[in-house]
């Protein structure tokens, strides 16, 4: 007997014909992804981790109407990304740097950093203090501004897979890529 498929659309699949350990595998392999873009958008650990669970009973219920049109990954994306701007809606949270600047969502950005800190400490103190500083200012960006910051910058999404995301065409994530990255340096410059 061969191993069923494990790929996110053979999961979503059976986990659409009911099955909950496909459920439960795409759960665990997209749950940090969708952590981190929760964290990114709400400033706060507590609240992230309250947006993926709500996202995961969205996609839950939402298991019938995918038609995959697009990647499972990028519907994913598209789920936490409407649960936290609806998270952030409702509560206004305020930034907390503690938290924007702490857990896994910091890794992709200090896996650069580690590589050389033998070799460059000085240099490593340096590119560590940059790091915490464009996270200190997309943390404090609108977060019209930094969901798509977050999304191509911090998790690598496509122009494409952005704009599908968001449900805008690609020319209008273009636009407001450039008014994000034109506040995010008046926020470094601010800082400095």
């Amino acid at each position: 007997m061969s191993a069923p498929p494990s790929t996110d659309a053979a999961l979503l699949a059976r986990a659409a014909e009911g099955e909950a350990a496909a459920f439960d595998h795409l759960v665990r392999r997209h749950t940090p992804r969708m952590y981190r873009v929760a964290l990114r958008i709400t400033g706060s650990a507590a609240e992230a981790e309250d947006v993926v669970q709500d996202a995961w009973i969205a996609a839950w219920r939402g298991l019938p109407d995918f038609r995959g049109d697009s990647a499972v990954s990028t519907w994913l994306y598209r789920v936490v990304t409407n649960a936290a701007l609806g998270h952030v809606r409702r509560r206004r949270p305020t930034v907390s740097l503690d938290e924007a600047l702490a857990g896994p969502g910091r890794a992709r950005l200090d896996a650069g950093l580690l590589a050389d800190a033998h070799a460059d400490p000085e240099g490593h103190v340096v590119r560590t203090e940059q790091v915490e500083a464009v996270l200190w200012a997309i943390a404090s960006l609108d977060v019209t501004q930094r969901v798509p910051l977050v999304l191509r910058e911090l998790e690598g999404l496509s122009y494409e897979e952005v704009a599908e995301v968001l449900e805008v065409n690609v020319a209008a994530l273009r636009s407001r890529l450039h008014r994000a990255r034109v506040a995010l340096l008046a926020k470094l410059k601010e800082r400095s």
